[in-house]
């Protein structure tokens, strides 16, 4: 029986190692797969390291979103050369992006529009299984002060108490509410729940007088905005 090594990083062309690449050109210059091939450091015994990241990542749709919702149990069982080490590895890092994503909240930054609303909270909730709930609190320049997960459901729907949101728009004396949640399903069409749950909170909030501005609904490839449609 003839012995097989791990073909590494180290093992191939100067022009095709990736952390050389890294540094004489930069970040930008290298692939999703390139840098996946720098974490995971080495192959199998029938590829190199960026051959297997290739193949990881064609098996994800050259997508970084769908990378990032794979399992360490399925990176270990639907690629050979991928033990625990490295799929733990690589759902570090994808969880890494997307706390990074998520830092820029401290900023308070400004609702303009329903971009904007999608664009905070789209890294929080686009690679779930389960359905989450979430609030934006708005001061009067609409600037966020607060973001709070509100309950967390299975694959078509989470339970949502009214009385919850309002009291934490109340506590942190907001302006305004923004309501968002997400679809694994993907398709970002309102369910009638998902109707009538917005008119109930948006009453609510008149009552209030902290109004809703909006309620998005995030799946993988965009978004549903309810101002925008004309449906609060």
């Amino acid at each position: 029986m003839p012995e097989y090594t791990k073909l590494g990083i180290k093992d191939l062309a100067q022009e095709d190692r990736p952390r050389e690449k890294l540094l004489q050109k930069g970040l930008s210059a290298l692939s999703d797969a390139e840098l996946i091939a720098i974490l995971l450091g080495s192959g199998s015994a029938k590829e190199s390291a960026v051959e297997l990241a290739k193949k990881i990542m064609a098996s994800y749709h050259n997508n970084l979103n769908d990378l990032g919702k794979a399992s360490i149990e399925q990176l270990q069982s639907n690629f050979f050369g991928v033990g625990e080490a490295k799929a733990v590895t690589i759902v570090a890092a994808m969880e890494l992006g997307r706390r990074r994503s998520m830092c820029s909240l401290t900023e308070y930054p400004l609702v303009k529009s329903s971009r904007d609303i999608y664009n905070l909270l789209h890294p929080l909730l686009v690679d779930l299984a389960h359905e989450e709930f979430w609030i934006l609190l708005l001061n009067r320049a609409n600037k966020v002060k607060h973001r709070f997960s509100i309950s967390k459901g299975g694959v078509t729907e989470t339970a949502v108490d009214v009385r919850m949101i309002l009291k934490k728009a109340l506590d942190c004396m907001a302006s305004y509410i923004v309501l968002c949640h997400n679809h694994p399903s993907g398709n970002i069409q309102p369910s009638s729940a998902d109707i009538a749950i917005t008119k109930k909170i948006a009453e609510a909030g008149k009552i209030m007088n902290i109004p809703v501005l909006d309620h998005i609904i995030i799946g993988d490839a965009g978004y549903y905005s309810f101002a925008d449609s004309e449906t609060m």
